[in-house]
């Protein structure tokens, strides 16, 4: 019984983090609606806005997560993101989070570039936000990575 009770109060923090680390899509809904708008929409493929602003700065968010970065067709990305998704990377809550928390160093560390930047100047304040930004984006569908560079639905925030 007494080891029980030691393992329960062992694993629980680990069963909190897990569940954590899907998100909250709610609080990740306030926070675009907060921090994300001025820059990028999400709109879906009929070209109806689903969140934001008429924004053009960033690229539409429409189905990010499961994206190529850097492949919206109809966005003019920096090099730094376009030979990013030239690696094969996909955008996933991982590395979604790491790059809203910071671009360029993301950005840097992934080319293995010192120089690398990305167009996006804005950074998440704290990764439980940016695991709740991430969350709501998925809340829209995910992105069939094959299709990444023709549907246009698109990359990470702000870049």
């Amino acid at each position: 019984m007494r080891i029980a009770a030691i393992a329960v109060t062992l694993l629980a923090p680990a069963a909190l983090c897990a569940q954590d680390a899907g998100g909250d899509a709610a609080a990740g809904e306030t926070l675009f609606a907060r921090q994300c708008v001025s820059c990028h929409i999400i709109a879906d493929e009929s070209g109806e806005v689903l969140a934001g602003r008429a924004s053009r700065t960033g690229p539409n968010l429409y189905q990010v997560v499961g994206r190529v970065p850097g492949s919206r067709e109809d966005f003019n990305y920096s090099r730094a993101l376009e030979a990013y998704g030239a690696l094969g990377v996909v955008w996933e809550q991982e590395n979604l989070v790491s790059y809203l928390l910071d671009p360029n160093a993301h950005l840097r560390e992934a080319l293995g570039d010192a120089g690398a930047r990305s167009q996006m100047a804005y950074r998440v304040r704290n990764e439980e936000q940016a695991v709740d930004i991430v969350a709501y984006l998925e809340s829209f569908g995910r992105a069939d990575a094959e299709d990444g560079a023709e549907d246009g639905a698109e990359d990470a925030p702000a870049e």
